[in-house]
């Protein structure tokens, strides 16, 4: 009797064991496999215009407190920051109606977690002033404090998934990774020279602003040069397909209208008049979204 007992007891240890080893199974996330090369062009893209995000947010808050279109901005601030946090998570645990795979990567999800962290300080005033329909000086100041810190751990996870991307599903061209991070962090660049014109014109710690609004045009500036022609430094081989030549193109022929716009706001001691902000502000989306077109362009030559 005992030896029977024993032997039962044998096999139901056989079967608990065999149990744990099928949860653990079933427990294995559907996309814990390395993304496709497709995958990770969408990856890119998408995670590199949550840089993007973070800075038409800021611009549309400062739009909202210089009375320049109120309730059309307020609107685009709901919309913005609702896209940034459907992304934010898309990017984490994976989102099909955009095509995200979800993150299976510990190094990255920690770094998603950073960003996560911040959002969560930095949405809920978004949230109050869609709510109230203006932005108080308080909130500015909040804002300028806390947007960099936000793209700048955002901008560390487009890094992680480059590298990841260079070695991974990207890995037979490199080159092609790092133009669409680069390409698409010129999407964030509009909206960051923006954010710090319309900053200057505020008076939220002008002189601070127009340094940096003459850093990123010149960065603007030089990315799109090596687009077109190549970059070493920037690690950009240049030479796009005719298709992406052309719609290049389109980004220069508004870039010459926009910059000299953005170079007058970043001049030493000028001040900054309505006429300049109405200008700047009908002018940067058409710039953002064919610079966008070309990002889509790349992200297809991934695959």
């Amino acid at each position: 009797m005992l030896t029977a007992r024993k032997g039962y007891f044998k096999q139901f240890q056989l079967f608990a064991a065999v149990c744990t080893v099928l949860a653990s199974i079933v427990a294995i996330p559907a996309h814990a496999a390395e993304p496709t090369a497709a995958e990770y062009g969408t990856i890119l893209n998408l995670s590199g215009r949550q840089r993007m995000l973070t800075q038409k947010m800021s611009k549309e808050v400062l739009l909202v407190a210089l009375d320049v279109d109120k309730a059309a901005n307020i609107d685009n601030l709901k919309n913005t920051s609702a896209l940034f946090d459907k992304t934010l998570k898309g990017l984490k645990d994976g989102d099909a109606s955009v095509g995200l795979p979800a993150t299976s990567s510990k190094r990255i999800l920690r770094q998603l977690t950073k960003v996560e962290e911040l959002w969560a300080d930095f949405y809920p005033t978004i949230q109050a002033i869609t709510s109230s329909g203006s932005a108080s000086a308080e909130q500015i100041a909040e804002i300028a404090a806390k947007n960099l810190p936000l793209l700048k751990q955002m901008n560390k996870t487009v890094g992680a998934y480059e590298k990841a991307a260079a070695k991974g599903g990207l890995s037979t061209d490199p080159g092609l990774a790092a133009t669409i991070n680069l390409a698409g962090k010129q999407r964030m660049l509009t909206q960051k020279m923006s954010k710090e014109f319309l900053l200057i014109a505020y008076g939220q710690d002008a002189e601070a602003n127009r340094l940096s609004l003459l850093e990123t045009l010149t960065l603007f500036d030089r990315t799109l040069t090596g687009l077109f022609s190549g970059d070493a430094t920037l690690g950009l081989p240049g030479n796009p397909s005719a298709g992406v030549k052309a719609q290049l193109d389109v980004v220069q022929g508004l870039w010459t209208s926009f910059k000299p716009i953005v170079e007058a706001g970043s001049a030493t001691g000028s001040s900054i008049a309505a006429g300049q902000i109405s200008q700047l502000a009908s002018s940067n989306l058409p710039l953002l979204r064919e610079m966008n077109k070309a990002v889509g362009m790349y992200e297809k030559e991934s695959s």
